[in-house]
């Protein structure tokens, strides 16, 4: 982060990611097992993240930014999804990591107004659905429990 002149904060979670890794700059970036992701995100300017289901419905949420680097399963397939909707540059595959793309990714998601925009409208846009409701309504329709009028 000492590139970008940020700060950050590595969840390191089940896999251990941060822990596993020599942090050189102590001042610039702070390590936990874990945090709630409804709290913590939309105290921070962006993300760089996985793309797992629950992170990206999180990230999405919290109208933020995000970068995604994927690992594996249907993580691409979210990476590319949120770069279509405009709130994240392109994936970067986690092989092609490295101190430059990840530096590149953050100067863009940190200067790009109009994909912070776009963060914060489709967040403002998930917070105020109800989403359990219009998921009961879509499985009840699916059954033909209920027709449209």
């Amino acid at each position: 982060m000492k590139k970008t002149h940020q700060r950050s904060i590595i969840l390191s979670g089940w896999g251990n990611v941060g822990r596993t890794v020599g942090i050189k700059d102590s001042l610039r970036a702070f390590v936990r097992k874990e945090v709630p992701h409804d709290w913590l995100f939309p105290q921070v300017k962006a993300m760089v993240h996985h793309a797992g289901a629950s992170t990206t419905a999180a990230v999405l949420r919290s109208g933020i930014p995000s970068i995604v680097v994927p690992f594996f399963a249907d993580q691409p397939i979210w990476g590319e999804k949120l770069n279509r909707l405009g709130v994240s540059p392109s994936p970067i595959p986690y092989n092609h990591v490295s101190e430059e793309t990840l530096a590149e990714a953050i100067e863009v998601v940190l200067s790009d107004e109009v994909m912070k925009k776009k963060a914060q409208e489709l967040g403002q846009k998930i917070r105020s659905e109800d989403g359990v409701a219009n998921a009961v309504e879509a499985f009840h329709r699916h059954l033909g429990l209920l027709r449209d009028e």
